[in-house]
């Protein structure tokens, strides 16, 4: 059988019969690249802690899907002008599933807002607007550019992203405002963009794999993207392996 790999949604409005309803929802993007790699998505909507674990014993991977931004709040600073989009449910939901993931070393495959929960979950910080703060505006791209690589990254040779994905220099999307500022405890730097921002990280002990990125590979992968697609079959690979 397919592994079974959980994808966080996000919340967001949309229509229905009775006007806007508040719902769960996730780009088909993210579905359509885990089936691509091997993987049988299944979306998850945010249940409370008590459930987290009882959910995460029924998967063999999680994709952190991107978002909205982390509350400042979480790693003690209060938001900056830029912040949008934060949802504490979310949130709360998503760093829960984290700190399970790595109890149980569940492959995870991190992607931008992912990344920066896993990083927060585990006590580091975020830049909460890379423009006002280093002054890049190399990081956001909208619209059909999502799809196309437009930013060089370099990728430590012996890190699980290189590996994954045999290259240690790509084009990578980049959609984002924010970026890690201090890496959490445990955690290592494994690509950067030529700015410095850090752009994947993975946990120092091996046993727990996990995949980080700060880019978006299934809008990449959407648009066959080599690396892209291998990221995502790497990590169902992973996902096929009974965690210990």
């Amino acid at each position: 059988m397919r592994p079974i790999i959980g994808v966080t949604s996000q919340p967001k409005p949309t229509k229905g019969s009775s006007g806007d309803l508040d719902s769960h929802v996730i780009g088909h993007t993210y579905t359509d690249a885990v089936v691509r790699g091997g993987g049988i998505p299944v979306v998850l909507p945010p249940v409370p802690n008590e459930d987290v674990t009882p959910l995460v014993e029924r998967l063999d991977g999680i994709v952190l899907t991107g978002g909205g931004d982390v509350d400042p709040r979480r790693y003690g600073e209060e938001p900056h002008a830029t912040i949008r989009r934060t949802n504490s449910v979310r949130d709360e939901f998503e760093i829960a599933l984290v700190h399970e993931a790595r109890e149980r070393r569940l492959p995870m495959l991190a992607i931008c807002r992912g990344l920066q929960i896993v990083n927060v979950a585990f006590g580091g910080t975020l830049i909460q607007d890379i423009p006002s703060t280093i002054g890049s505006i190399d990081h956001t791209v909208i619209g059909h550019a999502v799809f196309d690589g437009h930013q060089p990254v370099t990728i430590e040779s012996d890190s699980l992203i290189a590996k994954a994905i045999e290259h240690t220099e790509v084009m990578v999307n980049s959609i984002h405002h924010q970026a890690v500022k201090s890496l959490a405890p445990g955690f290592r730097a494994v690509a950067w963009a030529g700015d410095g921002i850090i752009e994947g990280i993975e946990y120092a002990d091996d046993r727990w794999p996990l995949l980080a990125v700060q880019w978006h590979p299934e809008y990449l992968s959407e648009n066959s993207d080599e690396a892209s697609r291998r990221l995502f079959a790497a990590f169902i690979d992973l996902a096929r392996v009974p965690s210990v």
